[in-house]
């Protein structure tokens, strides 16, 4: 009897995305250069192997009082906003604003072998729940560390595992004597607590831009760079007057590019455009 063979295939449609964003840097200058119909151009940017490129109407195409901007391939589509709508916004920062345009291209639509029948569904990974079901727990726990009052319990091997400067302080030379708690200075309880948060799920609970604040500075402390990046993201996107000169402080002192940059990009304008005297006090100090 002839072997019975089964085969299996899939329909596959391919799409290709990116993302393209432009800086209008000068918003009032193009509104009193280009009147309504002119517009400015992007450099041309490629996507799913088409070149496209946006173009920027101050002043409207053919309607006064709105802003418009095409995606121009052979064909645009248009979308307006009000001059006073963008204007009252918060998108408009020190004169400036950022257009972020994302394209999706649809290409053919392809045969391919697809893997037989799945008898077997593998789950996703779950194991930053679990390690934090184990913090949680303190099941098994063998450190302590005092932080302004409070004992918070941890497991040795895992701080280690995550921070090279946990790993000498609790099994090299400068291990402290087993059982002791281990005090913790200049770093808040909550802070403290974020930390071993992000050691044990490699992810950051809600926290608002002071607690990242502080948070950057125990990640530099304890060499944790991915956290040290994401905080500089969220910081990244709250420089604003009041936060301006305390970003680039904790920049300069924490090693910190892209927040230094941050605060000379938007942060500057913004303090430039909103309170010239701040930044001229900032600037002799």
């Amino acid at each position: 009897m002839a072997e019975l063979r089964k085969f299996t295939s899939a329909i596959v449609a391919e799409e290709e995305r990116g993302t393209h964003v432009i800086k209008i840097d000068g918003y009032s200058r193009t509104k009193e250069l280009l009147e309504a119909g002119k517009c400015t151009t992007s450099i041309a940017f490629k996507v799913g192997d088409h070149n496209w490129a946006v173009t920027f109407y101050p002043n409207g195409y053919s309607s006064p009082g709105f802003i418009s901007v095409y995606l121009v391939l052979e064909s645009a589509d248009a979308k307006f906003i009000k001059q006073e709508d963008l204007e009252r916004s918060v998108h408009l920062r020190g004169d400036s604003f950022r257009i972020r345009c994302d394209v999706t291209v649809m290409k053919k639509i392809r045969s391919e072998e697809a893997h037989a029948n799945q008898f077997v569904v593998v789950p996703p990974s779950n194991l930053h729940l679990q390690f934090g079901s184990l913090l949680e727990s303190k099941d098994g726990a063998d450190v302590a560390f005092q932080v302004g009052g409070e004992i918070l319990l941890a497991h040795r091997s895992v701080l280690a595992a995550r921070s090279p400067v946990f790993k000498a302080e609790l099994f090299g030379a400068m291990r402290e004597r087993a059982g002791d708690p281990i005090e913790i200075h200049d770093i808040e309880a909550d802070v403290f607590k974020s930390l071993l948060h992000f050691i044990y799920t490699d992810s950051l609970p809600q926290v608002d831009v002071v607690t990242a604040n502080h948070l950057l500075v125990a990640a530099d402390r304890y060499d944790i760079e991915r956290l040290k990046l994401i905080c500089q993201d969220k910081l990244c996107n709250h420089i604003g007057t009041k936060m301006v000169a305390t970003s680039l402080a904790l920049a300069e002192q924490h090693n910190c590019h892209g927040l230094k940059e941050a605060c000379f990009d938007d942060g500057y304008q913004h303090l430039k455009s909103s309170c010239p005297s701040a930044l001229k006090e900032l600037m002799l100090s």
